[in-house]
């Protein structure tokens, strides 16, 4: 058991590592911030404590429906990444959801 428990873990900083480097592959820091680095006007420290998962995928996904949906009004509008390969989409909405209140 103790060994599942071990693979888990790793898998999921596998996940997270993966999550990071497409955070990174895609440019998001032009825009947003993590960790005091990027775009400081979209501050990304704490989204998993405020959005669900299936909400952060859809801002990268869909952004305009979801500023529609929250009537938020940031200029430029967020890009929409519709063609992320589904393994990329996951590792990345994985890692900002992984990013929570401390």
């Amino acid at each position: 058991m103790l060994a599942l428990f071990a693979s888990a873990i790793g898998a999921n900083a596998q996940n997270l590592d993966k999550g990071a480097a497409v955070f990174a592959a895609q440019k998001c820091s032009l825009c947003h911030a993590l960790d005091g680095k990027g775009n400081a006007k979209g501050a990304l420290d704490e989204v998993g404590s405020k959005l669900k998962a299936e909400e952060i995928r859809q801002w990268i996904v869909t952004p305009a429906e979801m500023a529609a949906k929250v009537k938020a009004e940031r200029k430029p509008a967020m890009k929409a990444f519709p063609n992320l390969p589904k393994e990329d989409l996951d590792a990345l909405v994985g890692f900002l959801q992984s990013k929570k209140k401390k």
